[in-house]
């Protein structure tokens, strides 16, 4: 359960509503599953710049859970009224025809946020 806390604990300060923080923990065979619901108008904190802070928060929570022998998984619940497509679109970026993020005329593959290891995997080619 420290997993779980600890998640609750930096989520809390985080942001302007610690309130509505909401962290539930599910166990199965593949391991621990955080699931963390925030105010809308708190996402973009949870969520920082180009994923940033979800991306420390979920690297944290795995030292968390090697420290207990336990594969930690966190989810980020998308608030009530908002989808994933509901993002706006930087100027200058944004999603190709093959998924991809430009940025300045380079082109990046897009990742699922909770697939890490798949981006720790290709940046070993790198």
């Amino acid at each position: 359960m420290k997993d779980q806390e600890f998640v609750e604990y930096v989520v809390k300060v985080l942001v302007d509503n610690p309130d509505k923080v909401k962290v539930e923990r599910r166990v199965d065979e593949m391991g621990v599953l955080i699931t963390l619901d925030v105010a809308g108008e708190d996402m973009g904190k949870i969520i920082g710049r180009d994923g940033a802070t979800a991306k420390a928060l979920r690297t944290l929570l795995r030292v968390v859970g090697m420290k207990n022998n336990a594969r930690v998984n966190l989810k980020i619940n998308e608030p009530e009224g908002r989808e994933a497509g509901d993002r706006p679109v930087r100027e200058g970026g944004g999603r190709n025809n093959e998924g991809k993020e430009e940025e300045g005329g380079q082109s990046y593959p897009k990742y699922n946020s909770d697939d890490v290891d798949s981006v720790m995997n290709d940046l070993k080619g790198i």
